[in-house]
């Protein structure tokens, strides 16, 4: 029974996670149902719940790729985008690499989650400076350049901290990046031209 209802589950959708009301369709019951079921498993190991209402299999989340896990940061918090070295990372565009530790952007107060051993951190940016990302493969994540200007921004302010040294200039766009620079601080303005001209 227990198998059954969890390949029933993670079959619901192409995304990672599912809803109570997903659920409550798949299983064929109430959605109150659904919802006492799913803290039922969450105590038995089954599940893990990712936050209220969305939940994802514990065996699902064992074999979990690195897209499944940035369209996990994508409901965490919402609204948000990938960004910061995540994005770097996933771009190619450094050689730092971040263990099960996904960065994201957001304009609700900062935050961090844990979910077994993978760590969401949501830096807030204000909302002049919350643009600039596309859907790719179904996640919200910044562009190259945004995801370097995010930052570089914090890191001026001496809010981030990252391996300057570790990134490849040469994979971003500078035309698009200076397009991009013209509503941010001096600060920013003078690390990135620096970081343009090594």
């Amino acid at each position: 029974m227990f198998i059954r209802n969890i390949i029933k589950l993670q079959g619901l959708s192409n995304l990672p996670y599912f809803t109570v009301g997903n659920a409550a369709e798949a299983l064929g019951i109430q959605t109150d149902s659904a919802s006492v079921f799913c803290s039922r498993y969450v105590k038995a190991g089954l599940l893990v719940k990712l936050k209220n209402n969305f939940y994802i299999t514990s065996q699902k989340l064992e074999s979990i790729s690195n897209d499944e896990v940035l369209a996990i940061a994508n409901i965490l918090q919402v609204p948000s985008y990938v960004s910061f070295m995540t994005a770097l990372e996933y771009y190619e565009i450094t050689t730092q690499v971040q263990q099960d530790y996904i960065e994201n952007a957001s304009v609700k107060r900062p935050a961090e989650y844990d979910i077994k051993g993978i760590n969401f951190r949501y830096y807030k940016l204000n909302k002049k400076y919350y643009f600039d990302f596309v859907k790719t493969n179904g996640i919200f994540i910044a562009t190259r350049e945004k995801a370097f200007l995010d930052s570089v921004y914090l890191y001026s302010f001496g809010k981030y901290k990252f391996d300057l040294s570790s990134l490849n200039m040469d994979k971003l766009d500078i035309k698009r990046l200076e397009g991009l620079l013209k509503t941010y601080p001096d600060k920013t303005i003078k690390i990135v031209r620096k970081l343009c001209r090594t």
